[in-house]
């Protein structure tokens, strides 16, 4: 009951990590990645006591290791930099497998690749170990901007609903056979972008209205002290025709909790 459970990237556990604060966490990831910043390059002994650091904090998180692999995906735009940078760079050359490469270069790649992965597991730790309301919940108590934690709460929202829809237009596309081959498609995919930008609008224009008829005053309230209850009923129970009575009595926070096929 793992990946299933609360945001995607949320793993449901009952570990030391996961019963931790959240605003505790997010200090010890933000001094955890100075500390990582600021190594001089080199030190090479201080890049793998922070390695044996970070794996000592994964393990004791009891998430799988599977689980963070499948969304490390997000690290490859800077695999493939650090792939190019030893190709690239100035400096003296040196001979690997019949390529010449930058001995700078290669350095510096090898320093991204570490620190950039130090973050990245660092960060979907976090995420594995936090749910998305707990950690806007310590956001704001780090006193961090309002306004940005209500967008961040907003992007964690509804960026699933925004996928959803996307998904929902690709099945539609391909259920009439079409499928983008050629640079010939752009023109419709570009024409989907746009429906999908003016339904999101929309969508945005709809919430905020919402918001306003419940009372919004430009502050979302953020209770983690006690389990909010579920602001609609949960998916495959058959109340599709409730939707307009079940958004008209939900409070302000409920609009950044719902299921994505409410909003």
């Amino acid at each position: 009951m793992g990946a299933g459970h609360g945001h995607r990237l949320h793993f449901h556990g009952h570990s030391a990590l996961h019963r931790a604060a959240a605003h505790h966490k997010v200090l010890a990831l933000l001094g955890f990645m100075l500390v990582v910043v600021a190594t001089p390059r080199g030190w090479w002994w201080a890049y793998l006591a922070e390695g044996v650091l970070l794996g000592g904090v994964v393990l004791a998180s009891r998430v799988p290791l599977g689980f963070l692999a499948r969304r490390m995906v997000v690290e490859t735009p800077v695999l493939v930099f650090a792939a190019l940078l030893p190709l690239i760079a100035h400096g003296e050359r040196v001979d690997v497998l019949g390529l010449s490469l930058s001995r700078s270069g290669l350095e510096g790649a090898a320093l991204l690749l570490v620190k950039a992965t130090f973050g990245v597991v660092a960060g979907l730790t976090l995420a594995a170990t936090t749910e998305p309301q707990a950690l806007l919940a310590g956001l704001a108590r780090l006193r961090l901007p309002h306004q940005l934690v209500q967008i961040a709460a907003f992007m964690v929202r509804y960026l699933d609903v925004v996928t959803d829809e996307m998904r929902r237009m690709r099945v539609a596309r391909e259920a009439r056979g079409f499928t983008a081959r050629d640079p010939r498609h752009w023109g419709v995919l570009a024409r989907s972008v746009g429906a999908l930008f003016i339904r999101s609008y929309e969508r945005g224009e709809r919430v905020h209205l919402a918001m306003l008829a419940r009372g919004y005053d430009g502050r979302i309230p953020l209770d983690l002290d006690r389990p909010q209850a579920p602001a609609v009923a949960p998916r495959g129970h058959g109340h599709a025709h409730g939707h307009a009575h079940e958004h008209a009595a939900a409070p302000v926070p409920a609009l950044l909790t719902a299921p994505a096929e409410h909003a």
